[in-house]
Formats: structure tokens, C-alpha cells, sequence
């Protein structure tokens, strides 16, 4: 960054919401007037031609109405504005202006005002010419020596030279090889046009070579513009410079020395005539433009530079002399004479700011008032900050940090679901198999009595249930603060009515301490309505297929679900607990409890983390195999360019053959990476429902309270996302080991050990099956969870009699697995255990 600015000399801002680029700048005497005062003439993409000669008052004045000499609208886009002599006969200055499909060439005349509102100016259309193709840019000179004139050459968008002498056309010739038009210049000393091709070449024309290119046979003008005839064009000579060009320039101060100066994207390269680089230098920022100019010392050459982070830039060949900030980022730059002041630096910005600057170190005139000077009373001083002392300890104590209390009602959040399903379903895939997947409306209100800013919206739902929209921005004025508001799906969104099932893999009782409720008042919509209203055996049919059975006790307090897959026990059972819960709340009941006295389930719940880490293993090595495959691919492909660039080429020894199979396997492993994805995916989801019915069993085993069941899904459902690098394994893994080493601690030696800051991928799940058993042991012996400062300490914990101490080492757990497998039992075991007396046979309840 410069310690110095360009000094504002003179600005304005062109037009509303104008575009501009680097042809839309020229400096010149364009009305003859012949005091050597340049006017600045700017167009416009929106065809707007205005010419401004500043007259500052004072420096660092804005534009007067008296500074701008003429404003016309062209109506076309002008791409171009360039002034010479290209009138024949006279050797007057004129201006032409170049649009997509059409050049004109304008006189530009002022007449004295007999009144205060000053000269008059105005411009009048000499020729023009309608062009066949769209153009692109224009360079002009004496091509082939002519003297006392001006020929006009442009490039349109297909790479075709068109030259016009005057009012007359010559001829048109395509660039050979052109794909897109680059930059062009015409160097009079060489005579020859130089460009840069789309091969990232610079390339040289002779204009004899295009000018006698030519047929014998003459045709009309419009023929000449759209067929380009004539013999193959022929380069002079050529340099690759490996990076796209934004313009080029020719520099010659006299006959016997030129210089081609290129503006690339990352270097500016100074050539000689015949294509030689005579130095080159590497930028440190885009550039945006450029212009070089005569230097003070001989032999060298100055050039400005305007680059993207609003700098102005001052080479000395390769050295840099000068840095300043410009107010905006220029896309053209041009040096002239203005008001008598040489030297000054014009810039414009592709918005429309128009700037007259110049280099210099004027101080700034604003000078800092000086401080009222008081004599200093320390007694007042310390009395001063014990009172702002007391004030800001009186604060820390009645308020946290963020105040809550006081902004709690200034945005609301609410949410309200649609009694019935959408007529028309909003789901991408429609159908699950033979069942149509439903959708329903969620309306979500926010309410504010203060005006906020930027409110973001978002909506998160757990898998598979999926959204239409999930993010939400309203331009309000706020600060900083989160609200959640949660709300409960309905369960047919997922599930439907289904047959009970008689056989069950996977079982689960549920004990209350409340007589039965019927399940068709817990279930409306689920089940037929009985004769005697008393409904205790139910099915659930899920968009998947899988199906769940309920059962309820009509004598004792128990419920059973049962099903074939463990992982869809969770949603039937959640559901089950909430609306027996809501359904003593109605009715007054404040004491209702449910509490789980099986043997926890962690056989099936291990078998779902084993194959949800099968497909992570398996899908690393499926990626690490189709980057090898990838790789050898690459590599064929070479071999093979090689052999068919070569001028006598080698047999191909069965490459083809080899680039085919590759190609084969890289396909098939892509394929085989998408599927094994997709079932990674879907195990996740079934490894987090399962991972929730785990948590549920533990709360009510336990008697867990809601922070405590908030502090298990934290520890087993981490928020980041499942991927290769960091998994659902090590993460939960790591937080269960900080709860066993933090509030499940039985000594202060578990607490002195430090966990690793990095995750890694671990090789197996036994570490992790060991600590989910070991929490599970804890636990059932007196341990709670809590993470305050109060429970830092290791708590004693009630053992009940003839318990096991909790390990402390591994030897300690391997002792522990062999206790812990009489302790966990395999839940299949349940299916042995007697069956509920109160509940009828499922035989007869089908029949």
C-alpha cells in the first residue's frame, strides 16, 4: 500500500448505472483549436458520447456544467473512440467511433457564445461505414507509408482484418488459425499489425503481406467484408508468452528504436521489432491497464500500471519508482495536457469515474485541534474509577455476557404443521418402491416488535425426511442472536396403517406405572375402531417396507414393540412414550412415568456401527483403486498423444486395448463409489435411529434427567457430517471418552489424561464398542452425568452390594467383557423370556 494518493486534480461520474472499458477513453485535441489543450473524450456501452475539458477553480474541484462541451446519445453501444486524420484532404483532426456493426467518423466543432452559457460544440457525421461482422477493436496509422492521413483497420469477432482507407474500403483478410480476437496495434516503424492470438501467441502481419494477398478478380465490398478472399496469410513472426493478453502498445520516440509493450494477466513484456523480449516483469497484483510513456533518463521507458486493487503503479522499465491508491479500479489510463498542465493522469473505471490526477506529496490541510489543558486532580481521578469500577462489577453480576432477558421478546419464533397432506406431493422421488411418499405444509411464523436486519431461516430435519427449502433470508436490522423453535412431524408423513406381525426378531417392553391406555386413542387413523373401543395390538407399515407391531397389556401396565430390523424400533417406541405422556397430561395425571427394565441391546446396536464402518473402509479403498485407475488413464493418454504426434509414428502395441479396459474399470469403480455412498448413507441413518432408541433405553433404565439425555445425543450424535476424513466413530468416540474420563471417573488418575487434539480414523470398533460398554457399566453403578464445575471431582458413587469395581486399566476391561456379557445380554434373548400373560395370542387377534 502507498504512503501517498493520487492527487484529485479534477472528477466527475459519468451517466447512471453506465458501463465502460479500455477503448472507451482517447485524449486529444479533437477540435482543432490548436493551443495544444487536449479534451478528454469518453463513450459509452450505452451510446453515449461526451467530451469534457476541465477547468478546475481550485484543485480537487468536481465537474462543472461549462466543462462538458458536448453530450450525445448514439444509440448504439460505442466500443471504441480514437482520434486522427481520416478525413480525405485535409489533414484535420476527426473523430471516429467504432460500434458492433458500424464506424463513423465525426468533425468535432465548437462556436463562440455571444452570451454568459460560453462556447457551443457540436459534431458532424463525415461517413461512416456498416459493417458484415460484428467488431470487436480498431487500431489506426499510415499503413504502408502513406503520408498526411490515417487508415483505419478493425478486427471483428471471428479474427477478420478489415482496413478501410478514409471513406473507402480496401480489403479484409482472416488471421489464420483465430478463434478469438485478442488486442491489436499497428507499429508504423515495422509497418505491421500485431496481436495476440488465442494461443496465448504474440503475432506479427505485415500490412504488404495482407495488403497483396489478394485475388485478381475484383468483388463488391460487402462480398470482400463477409468472404475475406485471398492468398494464405503468412506470419512474420511470432512469441509465445503463455498467458492471455489485455492489451498492447507501441512505444517509438523516434525512427530508429520501437518498442511492443503486452499486457499479459500476470507479467507486462517489453519487445523488440522483430519479436525479441528485451525485458519482461512479473506483477504482484491483476492489472486492469496500462499505458507506457517517455521517461526522463535515455534508454529507458515509463510505464503505468492500474491493477485491481485500486493502485496506480510507475515502472522505470522493471523497477517500480511509484506507488499511489486511486479512488476506484481503472480499465483504461491515458496521460495529457489539460488546462495548461502537463502530465496529467486520466483514469476511468468501468462505472463511469472519470479522474484528473497527478503524483505528489501534498500534506493533508487538516490539522488536529489542540486538547484544553487542565491541571490533573488524581484525589477526583481515583474516586472517578471506583465509581466506574463498582459499575461494571455490579453489571457483571446481575447480566451474563449476552443480554438476554432484556431483548427476549424481540423476535418470536413459531411453527405450525398442516393437519392434512399437501393434495399435490412436493417430494423429488414420488414413489418408495409400490408407495407414494406424502408431503405436508410447515408454516413458520417469525414475529419482531424491533426492526432487525438479516434474519437467516434455517430449517433442519433428520433423514430421511427431507425439505423443499431450508434456508431463509429477510434483509432486517438485529444483532447477533439465535432462536430455535421445534416441532413435531406428523407420523404418517413416514408410516402407515400395516398387518401385526406374529414372529419378531427384535423385541422391546416398555413399563409404566399407569393402567393401559387402548391403543386406537393413542393411535387415531392407525387402526379400525372395535366394538368395544379397546385396541391392544397394532401395525405400522414404514415407505420402506419394513413393518413394526405393537402390543399392549389390557390387564398390566407394559407395552411391547417388536419388529424385524432393530433400527425401526426407535421411531414407534419414541412415539409411543410422547403420547402416552400427552395423554395423562389431559387428564390430569402429573405422575405418569415409563421405565425399561430389560437387558440393554448393544449386541444389535454393535452389528449396525460394524457395518456402517465396513462401507467407510470399503469406500476408501474403492477411491484409493479409482485414483490409481484414474492415474494409469492419464498416463495411457499420454503415451498415445505422444505416438500420434509423432511424424513417423510407432505401432500402438495394444495401447488402445489398454486405454479401453482402464476406461472400463474407472467407470465401473465410479459407479461402484456412487453405490457404495448411497449405502453408507442410508446405514448412517439407520446407525442414528438406532443410536437414539440406545439413548431413550438408557434414560429410562436409568432415570435420566433431559440435561442428562441432551448430554448423551451430544456425546453420540455429533452435528458434523459423516465423511472419509473424520466419521461418526472417532468423533463419538472421542466424546465418550471425555465423559469417562471427566464426570464417569471413578479416580483422579482417569481425569489427568489428556485426549489427543486430533481425530483420526481408527482401524477397528473395538475401542469404541469397549467405551460404549464401559459407559453403559458406569452407569448402572451410581455414576451421573454432568459436566459443571461441581462435579469436576470424582463423585463416590453407590455401588450396590457385590458389584465389580470399575476398571481402571486395560486389563481391568478385559476383565470387564466378560462381566459385562452377563450383564448386556444379546437382546434376541429377550424372545426367550416369558410372555406377557395379559396379552392375548397374536393368532386370535388376526383371526
Amino acid at each position: 500500500m502507498s504512503l501517498f494518493k493520487a492527487r484529485d486534480w479534477w472528477s466527475t461520474v459519468l451517466g447512471e448505472k453506465e458501463e465502460f472499458d479500455q477503448g472507451c477513453l482517447c485524449l486529444a485535441d479533437v477540435d482543432n483549436s490548436g493551443n495544444g489543450q487536449d479534451k478528454i473524450i469518453v463513450g459509452s456501452f450505452m451510446g453515449y458520447l461526451r467530451i469534457f475539458s476541465p477547468h478546475p477553480v481550485k484543485t480537487g474541484d468536481g465537474s462543472q456544467a461549462e466543462d462538458l462541451l458536448l453530450e450525445v446519445h448514439l444509440r448504439d453501444p460505442i466500443l471504441q473512440v480514437e482520434v486522427g486524420k481520416f478525413v480525405s484532404g485535409t489533414e484535420m483532426l476527426h473523430l471516429a467511433v467504432l460500434h458492433s456493426r458500424k464506424l463513423c467518423v465525426y468533425s468535432v466543432s465548437g462556436t463562440l457564445g455571444n452570451v454568459e452559457h460560453g462556447n457551443q460544440y457540436q459534431i458532424k457525421l463525415m461517413y461512416e461505414h456498416n459493417l458484415q461482422r460484428t467488431a470487436c477493436n480498431m487500431t489506426y496509422g499510415s499503413f504502408g507509408g502513406v503520408k498526411g492521413r490515417d487508415l483505419i483497420c478493425i478486427q471483428s469477432m471471428d479474427g477478420m482484418l478489415m482496413v478501410f482507407e478514409q471513406e473507402s474500403y480496401a480489403f479484409g483478410r482472416f488471421l489464420p488459425g483465430s478463434l478469438l480476437p485478442g488486442p491489436l496495434a499497428y507499429s508504423s516503424r515495422t509497418d505491421s499489425f500485431i496481436t495476440v492470438s488465442s494461443c496465448r501467441q504474440v503475432e506479427s502481419y505485415k500490412y504488404q503481406v495482407l495488403a497483396f494477398a489478394t485475388d485478381a478478380d475484383k468483388r463488391q465490398e460487402t462480398e470482400q467484408q463477409k468472404l475475406g478472399s485471398g492468398k494464405r496469410l503468412v506470419v512474420d513472426w511470432t512469441l509465445n508468452i503463455g498467458e492471455q493478453a489485455l492489451d498492447i502498445c507501441i512505444v517509438s520516440f523516434n525512427q530508429s528504436v520501437s518498442s511492443v509493450f503486452v499486457l499479459g494477466e500476470r507479467n507486462f513484456f517489453c519487445l523488440k521489432d522483430n519479436g525479441q523480449i528485451r525485458f519482461m516483469k512479473k506483477l504482484d497484483c491483476s492489472p486492469s491497464c496500462f499505458l507506457p510513456y517517455c521517461s526522463v533518463s535515455e534508454g529507458t521507458i515509463n510505464t503505468l500500471i492500474g491493477n485491481h486493487n485500486s493502485m496506480l503503479h510507475i515502472y522505470q522499465d522493471v523497477t517500480l519508482k511509484w506507488a499511489t491508491q486511486l479512488p476506484h479500479i481503472p480499465v483504461a489510463v491515458r496521460v495529457g495536457c489539460l488546462h495548461d498542465l502537463k502530465g496529467v493522469i486520466v483514469t476511468l473505471s468501468d462505472d463511469g469515474h472519470l479522474q484528473c490526477s497527478y503524483l505528489g506529496t501534498d500534506p493533508s490541510l487538516f490539522q488536529a485541534p489542540k486538547v484544553e489543558s487542565r491541571e490533573l486532580n488524581y484525589d477526583e481521578l481515583d474516586v472517578e474509577l471506583k465509581e466506574l469500577q463498582k459499575i461494571i462489577k455490579d453489571v457483571n453480576k446481575s447480566q451474563a455476557l449476552w443480554p438476554m432477558t432484556e431483548r427476549e421478546d424481540d423476535l418470536k419464533v413459531s411453527a405450525t404443521v398442516s393437519p392434512s397432506f399437501d393434495s399435490v406431493s412436493q417430494a423429488t422421488d414420488a414413489e418408495v418402491g409400490t408407495d407414494l411418499v406424502p408431503s405436508v405444509t410447515v408454516k413458520v411464523t417469525l414475529q419482531n416488535r424491533t426492526v432487525l436486519q438479516k434474519v437467516k431461516l434455517s430449517i433442519y430435519v433428520q433423514p430421511p425426511l427431507v425439505l423443499t427449502r431450508d434456508q431463509f433470508t429477510f434483509e432486517f436490522k438485529s444483532i447477533p442472536r439465535v432462536i430455535q423453535c421445534k416441532f413435531r412431524l406428523p407420523l404418517k408423513l413416514i408410516c402407515l396403517p400395516g398387518q401385526p406381525s406374529k414372529t419378531a426378531s427384535h423385541k422391546l417392553t416398555i413399563d409404566t406405572n399407569k393402567p393401559p391406555v387402548s391403543l386406537l386413542s393413542l393411535f387415531p387413523g392407525f387402526a379400525n375402531q372395535s366394538e368395544d373401543d379397546q385396541v391392544n395390538v397394532m401395525g405400522f407399515r414404514f415407505l420402506g417396507g419394513s413393518r413394526v407391531t405393537l402390543l399392549a397389556s389390557k390387564t398390566s401396565q407394559r407395552y411391547r414393540i417388536q419388529s424385524e430390523q432393530f433400527e425401526d424400533l426407535w421411531l414407534i417406541t419414541n412415539e409411543l412414550i410422547l403420547r402416552l405422556q400427552e395423554y395423562f397430561e389431559k387428564q390430569g395425571i402429573k405422575d405418569f412415568a415409563c421405565s425399561f427394565s430389560g437387558s440393554m441391546p448393544l449386541q444389535e446396536y454393535f452389528e449396525l456401527i460394524d457395518r456402517h464402518f465396513e462401507l467407510r473402509k470399503n469406500g476408501e479403498k474403492l477411491e484409493e483403486l479409482l485414483s490409481e485407475r484414474a492415474v494409469q488413464f492419464r498416463a495411457i493418454q499420454r503415451r498415445l498423444l505422444a505416438r500420434f504426434k509423432d511424424k513417423t509414428p510407432a505401432p500402438l502395441q495394444h495401447l488402445d486395448t489398454l486405454l479401453d479396459g482402464t476406461y472400463k474399470q474407472v467407470t465401473a469403480l465410479a459407479d461402484a463409489v456412487e453405490e457404495n455412498r448411497g449405502d453408507l448413507l442410508q446405514s448412517l441413518s439407520r446407525l442414528q435411529s438406532a443410536t437414539r432408541l440406545l439413548i431413550l433405553l438408557l434414560g429410562l433404565w436409568q432415570k435420566l434427567s433431559a440435561d442428562q439425555l441432551a448430554l448423551l445425543e451430544a456425546a453420540f450424535l455429533p452435528l458434523q457430517e459423516d465423511t472419509q476424513e473424520l466419521g461418526w466413530e472417532e468423533t463419538a468416540d472421542a466424546a465418550i471418552s471425555h465423559l469417562l474420563k471427566t464426570c464417569l471417573s471413578k479416580s483422579s488418575k482417569e481425569q489427568a489424561l489428556n485426549l489427543s487434539s486430533q481425530l483420526d480414523a481408527p482401524k477397528d470398533t473395538s475401542r469404541l464398542k469397549k467405551h460404549i460398554t464401559l459407559l453403559c457399566d458406569r452407569l448402572a453403578k451410581g455414576g451421573r452425568l454432568c459436566l459443571s464445575t461441581d462435579a469436576a471431582a470424582p463423585q463416590p458413587m453407590v455401588m450396590p452390594g457385590g458389584c465389580t469395581p470399575i476398571p481402571e486399566s486395560e486389563l481391568e476391561e478385559r476383565a470387564l467383557e466378560q462381566d459385562s456379557a452377563e450383564l448386556f445380554t444379546n437382546h434376541r434373548h429377550l424372545i426367550a423370556e416369558p410372555p406377557m400373560p395379559e396379552v392375548p395370542p397374536l393368532q386370535g387377534v388376526l383371526e
